[in-house]
């Protein structure tokens, strides 16, 4: 029997009329509650769509009627904390980076310093450094939580090298260091980095190749000492940093020592004067230095 013959009893639901093999499709109401949820979604959608921002424009979006805006929301939450910590903000923006000791003695000061300056460093500074300022041995991020400073660890020292960076154009002020490319001007032969790179590996207490590392004593010191030292254990002051410990910018096995002396390294942090406030600079100093490895 096909669904045109099929007669609804009284009070028996009927089909849509259609049918598959022989089962039809019953057209049973959908529930009044849910068609009353369904009419009040689409009556709150087209009320919010008029009272709040949510069209978008070429520009932007419709403002609503409400004038409602997210960014200001928070720009004005943002101003209520900046109100609430004006005080704090201009002693720690005067504060004196030579002397830790003076905002140290001053608890809400320091706690303040710290708090905002692991935000600062969250927000800026781990891409590279590590949320933890361990750094990334072996690919030019230094850790931030030992004593081998290539600048200097003191607040002070911290507080110039964030504000100024390291290598980069676009501050005078920037820390500067350049080790020569041995390898790619000529200054050495092959066989030099060889014996070179053994005895850095000598210094450096790693296995090492006895005999080349005795020659590259010799290539050292006559062109090596002048800044990492006689006993190559480095000047921060020009940014050469020691060799004889465990501590590796880009790594101390003989490949990458090889290509460092090669090639040179050549590490850019930005400066921060323009990008950060006064006291979101002194705040992250702070927060450096008290993590363990500043001085």
């Amino acid at each position: 029997m096909s669904s045109s013959d099929h007669h609804t009893k009284p009070g028996e639901v009927g089909t849509t009329g259609h049918s598959w093999d022989g089962i039809e499709e019953l057209n049973n109401p959908l529930p009044r509650w849910w068609l009353w949820t369904f009419y009040a979604c689409i009556a709150f959608a087209l009320i919010y769509s008029v009272l709040y921002p949510a069209w978008p424009l070429v520009k932007g979006a419709t403002p609503g009627l409400l004038g409602y805006s997210t960014r200001a929301a928070v720009e004005v939450e943002i101003k209520e904390y900046e109100d609430r910590n004006a005080e704090l903000s201009s002693q720690l923006a005067a504060a004196s980076m030579e002397d830790p000791a003076a905002i140290e003695a001053e608890p809400a000061l320091y706690n303040y310093a710290v708090q905002g300056g692991a935000s600062v460093f969250r927000t800026n500074c781990a891409q590279c450094h590590g949320s933890g300022a361990a750094g990334v041995q072996g690919q030019g991020y230094p850790s931030l939580l030992d004593d081998d400073w290539l600048w200097g660890g003191t607040l002070e020292d911290i507080y110039y090298t964030v504000t100024n960076g390291v290598r980069n154009e676009d501050n005078m002020d920037a820390r500067w260091s350049q080790m020569p490319s041995f390898g790619t001007d000529g200054l050495l032969t092959s066989g030099e980095i060889d014996q070179v790179v053994q005895y850095v590996r000598q210094i450096s207490g790693q296995e090492h190749d006895a005999a080349l590392a005795s020659q590259g004593e010799t290539v050292f010191l006559d062109n090596c000492a002048a800044c990492h030292g006689e006993d190559g254990r480095g000047d921060r002051n020009v940014g050469a940093p020691n060799l004889t410990d465990a501590i590796w910018l880009y790594g101390g096995d003989v490949a990458t020592l090889t290509e460092t002396v090669t090639k040179a390294r050549f590490g850019v942090m930005p400066t921060w004067k323009e990008r950060l406030s006064e006291t979101e600079r002194k705040a992250v100093a702070v927060y450096v230095h008290q993590l363990g490895g500043g001085e």
